[in-house]
């Protein structure tokens, strides 16, 4: 953490790994608080006690992730921890969110078994559900006591999680800083309830005699979790849990599950609706793109999570309003990920991630773009859908590892349908790549040693790329920015079409199209 899954920090180092970058700016990975702000803390007031929340404050703990929940290694270490916490007089702190989510019921009734549930339900590591849950972004609201004094104070507060991926925005939209962590340090922060502490130095907190208690106090050997697993793993638990896995209870049996051998479209769920991939199928003419505008001009590390979130989806949002239209309350609206099945959601939330940065608003955060020539700010789907009444094609601009993270479709078939015909980075991550071409856009690389700033490229400019009509793998291509001034700016970038199938499915529109097309040849030619 604190906002990529790859930068490792160990345990001695985490303290200072949150502090470096409070007053750092936000390009650089940081937070951009001032000196002043460092010592803001905000009071919060309950009926039976009082506390302060400052930055660095845990908000959310949670053993989740199928991931590593599948370890009972550190599923039992976390609740011999728990054990051992109790049992020393600690507790999570009020401020934290603790949650349990096992990607497995096995894990539940091991956990029963080895008589550790108990301890960790004292801490408030509830199980609260099975599978994805904050992993994904899925963490529910903090209490609106919580999420008012982190509003209040532009708290940089904290989530640790025993999740996969910890990218900016994807855990809750009020929590800035988001660390990986085993089960076990979970525990471990829900106690301290902040980031700011050194584990090796600092106590946890204090028994009822004032006495303070460390972790290496309350850590687990490896023999005390061995024995555990030894007492209470047993094959006859996976069997009892998944021997009748696809049958499902009696609420899914009560199911109606329509009958045929096509799906009857229902026109008015907001969870499932005829996507329009194939409205041009056998249409496409490939050419060259000329008089694009730039969409978005986004830094390096963009990741999947900014480009198509998966976790919660506000009410003012484009894909709020468009539910709230459909008679969807707002305590229904479930997630991007749950309505993945409806393009009109997808869509609209593709670039909504809170903490995306468009590099041509100067001080703004969050899915917003600007509709040029006139310069009116708004939402991205919205200006996106006003190019596109207009035929106006449009062009990502982006830095390094465009597409880092989760291999999400969506972040490849929501651009589509934004109206992006080309994404032009300094390099692409290997499935986001190959997903752009699955759906027809063009993913454009700079050559060596160039880039946005060493062109001199603003997305003020208009944008033509030239020689598409004759394609072959990894061509190079030109392009033309020309400038308000009516000046222009001539580079080469590499169509990174690797592939003479990948030139194939870019030609036809994409692999669906592709594959439904080879199908129709056949069909004819019987």
């Amino acid at each position: 953490g604190p906002k990529r899954p790859q930068d490792r920090v160990p345990l001695k180092e985490v303290k200072g790994s949150f502090l470096a970058p409070l007053t750092k700016p936000v390009k650089e990975r940081g937070f951009g608080l001032t000196q002043d702000q460092l010592s803001k803390k905000v009071l919060v007031k309950r009926q039976d006690e009082e506390f302060e929340l400052t930055h660095g404050s845990v908000v959310i703990a949670a053993i989740t992730s199928c991931t590593n929940t599948s370890n009972p290694t550190v599923m039992l270490g976390a609740g011999l921890l728990a054990k051992k916490a109790v049992e020393a007089g600690l507790d999570t702190k009020p401020w934290v969110k603790s949650s349990l989510a096992p990607g497995s019921k096995v894990v539940t009734d091991y956990l029963e078994a080895s008589g550790l549930l108990p301890f960790l339900e004292a801490l408030r590591f509830h199980v609260v559900g099975y599978g994805c849950t904050t992993c994904i972004g899925n963490s529910g609201p903090l209490p609106e006591d919580i999420a008012r004094a982190v509003e209040e104070g532009d708290l940089v507060v904290a989530a640790v999680l025993s999740g996969n991926r910890n990218f900016e925005g994807r855990i809750n939209p009020h929590v800035k800083a988001n660390y990986l962590a085993s089960p076990m340090l979970v525990v471990a922060y829900a106690l301290a309830g902040r980031m700011d502490i050194d584990f090796t130095s600092e106590p946890l907190g204090f028994d009822p005699n004032g006495k303070p208690v460390f972790l290496k106090d309350i850590w687990p050997s490896m023999e005390e979790i061995r024995e555990a697993i030894g007492k209470t793993l047993d094959p006859e638990l996976f069997k009892k849990e998944y021997s009748k896995v696809f049958e499902g209870d009696e609420r899914w049996q009560a199911l109606p599950a329509p009958k045929g051998e096509r799906y009857r479209w229902d026109p008015e769920s907001t969870y499932i609706q005829n996507p329009p991939f194939f409205e041009e199928l056998g249409r496409r003419q490939v050419g060259d793109i000329r008089g694009a505008r730039v969409l978005l001009v986004l830094g390096d590390s963009v990741t999947t999570d900014h480009i198509s979130p998966a976790g919660a989806i506000p009410v003012k949002s484009p894909a709020g309003q468009y539910l709230l239209a459909k008679g969807v309350k707002p305590e229904d609206f479930n997630s991007y990920g749950s309505r993945r099945g409806n393009h009109e959601v997808m869509m609209r939330g593709t670039f909504a991630n809170i903490r995306i940065k468009n590099l041509m608003l100067e001080g703004v955060e969050g899915g917003y773009a600007k509709k040029l020539p006139e310069g009116e700010v708004d939402f991205v789907y919205n200006v996106a859908m006003r190019y596109k009444a207009e035929g106006t094609p449009l062009l990502v601009i982006a830095g390094k590892e465009y597409g880092t993270g989760s291999s999400r479709d969506w972040a490849a078939k929501g651009t589509y349908l934004l109206g992006v015909k080309a994404v032009l980075a300094e390099s692409f991550e290997r499935v986001p790549r190959c997903n752009l071409v699955g759906m027809g856009v063009l993913p454009l690389e700079f050559l060596p040693g160039e880039n946005r700033e060493t062109l001199g490229l603003t997305g003020y400019e208009v944008y033509d790329i030239l020689g598409l009509e004759d394609l072959f793998p990894r061509k190079r291509v030109e392009v033309v920015a020309r400038r308000e001034d009516g000046s222009e700016i001539r580079f080469q970038a590499i169509a990174r079409l690797d592939t003479k199938v990948e030139v194939d499915y870019y030609q036809n529109g994409g692999i669906l199209q592709t594959v439904l097309l080879n199908l129709l040849k056949e069909a004819k030619a019987q």
